[in-house]
C-alpha cells in the first residue's frame, strides 16, 4: 500500500514529520525574522492586521512562500539522493503543493476572521445610528470579503483537481505493484476486487483523512493565537466563573467531551463493518462464478448468502442508532456552545458585534480542529475495513506476520472459493 508510492515508508513518514516539526519550530523561534535579511521583514508588534486580499502579498507572506519552497526542495533533494523512487515527484513534490494549498485556505479563513471585527462594528454603528457612511463605503467593505471568498474558492478548485490526480497516481502505483505479483495473488478470495477497487478506496480515504488532519493542525496553529488575542474581551465562563485562558479551556474541555463520547459509542463499528465486507465478498464471488458456471449461483446458495448480508447489515444499523444519537446530539449542542460561553459578556455589555463574530468564528475553527476524530469517525471505520483486507492481501507476498484476527482472515481466504467456507460472523 505504501512502498509502491513512498520511498522506505516508515523512515520516510517519520523523517517527514520530524522535518516539518523542525521547520515549524524554526519559523516561530527566529525563522520569520530572517526575512528582514532579504527585505521581507515580519510585521512590527502591535501592528493592526491587514484587512483584505492584499495581506497575501505582504512581506511576511512573501517570505513564508520562499521559506516553504526551500524547505520542501531540501527534503526532496535528500530523498532523491538517499533512496530514489519512481513516484517521488508525486509523493513528495505534489504532496507539498497540496499541503501548501490547504495552508493557504486556512490563512484565507484567518483573513476573513480579521475582516469580521471592523466590518461588523461598522455595521453595528450604522444600525445604532452612531456612525455615518455612504453606499459606496458599505459596498467597498463587502467587496473586501468577496475578494477573499473568491480567491479561497479558486484555490479550493485547484486543490481538488490536483488531489484527484494525486489519488489516481497512488492507485496506479499500487496497481502496478500488485499486478507484478498477480501470479501469487490470484488465488486469494476477492483478489480482483482488491486491485480494481480497494486500492482506489484506500488512496481516496487516506487522502481525505490526511488532508482533514493536516487542515485541522494548520487551523489550530493559525487560530489559537487569534483566539488568545480575542479572549481579552471575555472575563469569565458560565457556572465556572473567572479562569485564566477561558476560551482555550472551554474549547479543549468541550472537544474532549465530544471526542470521548463518540469514540466510546462507536467502538464496535470497525469490527462490524469488517464482517459486512466479508459476507459481501462471499456473495459477490458466488455471483461471479455463476457467470461462467451453470451449476454455481443457484437460488438456494445465493439466498443463503444474501441472508447473511442482510443479517450483518441489520446488526450494523442497530449499532449505528446509539452512535448517531450521541454524535448528532453533540453536533447540535456545538452549534450554540460558543454563544453559551459568550453569554455573560454579552449580557454585561462587554463585547460588541464585531468581536462577538470574530470570537464565534475563531472558537468554531479551533473546536472543529480539535474534533477531528469525531468528524472523521465514520471514515476511519471504513478505512480500517479496507486496510484489513489489503493487509491480508499483502501478507501473501511479504510473509509478514499478522495480528490473530488478520491471520485467521487470510487463512480463510487463501482457499475460500466455496461459499460455505465463508463464516458469517
Amino acid at each position: 500500500m505504501f512502498i509502491s508510492f513512498f520511498p522506505q515508508p516508515k523512515l520516510f513518514f517519520s523523517s517527514a514529520a520530524l522535518w516539518s516539526l523542525a521547520l515549524v519550530l524554526f519559523w516561530f523561534f527566529g525563522g520569520a525574522q530572517l526575512g528582514a535579511l532579504v527585505g521581507l521583514p515580519p510585521a512590527a508588534p502591535g501592528t493592526p492586521p491587514i484587512i483584505g486580499i492584499t495581506v497575501f502579498l505582504s512581506a511576511p507572506f512573501m517570505w513564508f512562500y520562499i521559506y516553504y519552497v526551500v524547505g520542501v526542495l531540501l527534503f526532496y533533494a535528500f530523498w532523491r539522493w538517499y533512496s530514489p523512487h519512481p513516484w517521488q515527484r508525486w509523493s513528495i513534490l505534489v504532496t507539498s503543493v497540496i499541503l501548501f494549498l490547504i495552508y493557504f485556505n486556512v490563512q484565507v479563513s484567518v483573513a476573513v476572521n480579521n475582516w469580521y471585527g471592523p466590518f461588523f462594528d461598522y455595521v453595528q454603528g450604522l444600525m445604532g445610528g452612531t456612525a455615518e457612511s455612504t453606499n459606496a463605503e458599505f459596498y467597498a467593505g463587502a467587496a473586501s470579503f468577496a475578494w477573499l471568498a473568491l480567491i479561497g474558492m479558486n484555490v479550493s478548485v485547484v486543490n481538488a483537481y490536483v488531489v484527484q490526480h494525486w489519488i489516481f497516481r497512488w492507485r496506479t502505483a499500487m496497481n502496478d505493484y500488485f499486478m507484478e505479483n498477480w501470479s501469487k495473488l490470484r488465488h486469494i478470495e476477492g483478489a480482483s476486487q482488491r486491485i480494481q477497487e480497494d486500492t482506489m478506496r484506500f488512496a481516496q480515504i487516506m487522502e481525505d483523512l490526511g488532508s482533514s488532519f493536516v487542515a485541522s493542525i494548520m487551523t489550530l496553529i493559525a487560530f489559537l493565537p487569534v483566539l488568545i488575542e480575542l479572549q481579552k474581551h471575555i472575563t469569565e465562563l458560565p457556572i465556572i466563573g473567572a479562569v485564566p485562558q477561558p476560551l482555550i479551556l472551554a474549547a479543549i474541555g468541550w472537544c474532549l467531551l465530544g471526542t470521548l463520547s463518540v469514540m466510546l459509542a462507536g467502538v464496535k463499528l470497525p469490527g462490524l463493518q469488517f464482517r459486512n465486507q466479508r459476507v459481501e465478498a462471499a456473495y459477490r464471488k458466488e455471483l461471479v462464478y455463476g457467470e461462467d458456471h451453470a451449476d454455481r449461483a443457484q437460488p438456494a446458495t445465493t439466498t443463503e448468502l444474501f441472508t447473511n448480508v442482510r443479517k450483518n447489515y441489520f446488526r450494523l444499523y442497530a449499532h449505528y442508532i446509539y452512535f448517531n444519537v450521541v454524535r448528532y446530539t453533540y453536533l447540535q449542542a456545538d452549534n450554540i456552545f460558543s454563544f453559551i460561553i459568550l453569554g455573560p459578556s454579552i449580557v454585561a455589555h462587554k463585547i460588541t458585534l464585531g468581536p462577538m463574530n470574530q470570537i464565534s468564528n475563531a472558537f468554531g475553527r479551533v473546536t472543529g480542529s480539535l474534533q477531528f476524530l469525531l468528524n472523521s469517525w465514520s471514515t476511519i471505520v471504513e478505512l480500517q475495513s479496507v486496510h484489513k483486507r489489503l493487509r491480508a492481501f499483502e501478507a501473501t507476498l511479504s510473509g509478514e506476520p499478522l495480528p490473530d484476527i488478520d491471520q485467521r482472515y487470510l487463512e480463510r481466504e487463501k482457499g475460500g472459493l466455496k461459499p460455505e467456507d465463508q463464516p458469517v460472523t
